[in-house]
């Protein structure tokens, strides 16, 4: 299997290229508006790996995709991708809902695995959330997520996922909550699931639902610790994926098994 990389002069295109090194995948190809010209292998700080970073994406030839980079970025490559029958593993966040459609449509083309977070200690998460949510539907459900300053988006992808898991097991239970990223002035609770980002300093990712019922509050945490967890999933999503013949969308569940 040969993987490209785009957005390989970042943070996370750089641990992608050590990650896939070190699980015995070859890197053949290197995107980015960066650094161009220069050795992928040395701007990840693994040494030479002989495969110098482009920005002509129309050459896009590997067998998977790795995308870490921004939702024009994305949708950009994703056009290339899709028309060439190439796999994708998308894991850029931030998407307008108009730009979600579109990459969807453009990745169910192929067999693609999307997700706003590829830590498989996080998609855990998800499904520890999920369970506990049927039975703590009662209380009141909000989500705090903390970032490091560049951090772009805000709520996180991976706290929005919380929330929609969320939002969906209450359904099921006969409760109709909104997602609301943010109050001011005079803004009682009402129904609904609170999702708020906090940015500062160099935080790689931590995420809390807290469920606050009646003389007892239950807190669920992820905390990530290093980028390395984020890079390892999507490494692993592009091994899986590879083996995958059947067009369509799927996600890290996919992935584990769940």
């Amino acid at each position: 299997m040969k993987i490209a990389v785009s957005g390989a002069a970042g943070r996370m295109g750089r641990i992608v290229i050590k990650k896939a090194l070190e699980g015995g995948v070859s890197v053949s190809q290197a995107f980015d508006i960066v650094k161009i010209g220069e050795d992928a292998g040395e701007v990840a700080g693994v040494g030479k790996i002989g495969v110098k970073i482009s920005d002509k994406i129309e050459e896009l030839k590997a067998d998977v995709l790795i995308d870490f980079t921004n939702p024009e970025a994305t949708l950009k490559i994703a056009r290339i991708a899709s028309q060439k029958g190439i796999k994708m593993v998308i894991g850029t966040t931030g998407f307008s809902e108009e730009q979600r459609k579109e990459l969807y449509t453009l990745c169910s083309k192929v067999p693609s695995v999307i997700s706003p977070n590829f830590s498989v200690g996080v998609n855990v998460f998800w499904k520890i959330i999920e369970f506990a949510t049927k039975y703590l539907y009662d209380a009141d459900i909000e989500i705090v997520e903390v970032h490091h300053k560049n951090k772009r988006d805000s709520p996180s992808g991976t706290a929005l996922k919380a929330a929609e898991i969320i939002q969906h097991v209450l359904a099921q239970k006969g409760k109709n909550l909104e997602i609301k990223s943010c109050r001011q002035g005079s803004s009682p609770r009402g129904s609904e699931i609170g999702v708020f980002g906090v940015r500062g300093g160099d935080v790689v990712g931590e995420h809390t639902v807290f469920f606050f019922g009646d003389g007892e509050r239950v807190e669920i945490t992820h905390r990530a610790m290093s980028r390395e967890a984020f890079a390892f999933g999507a490494v692993k999503a592009a091994k899986w994926v590879f083996n995958v013949d059947k067009p369509g969308i799927y996600t890290m569940l996919d992935v584990l098994g769940f």
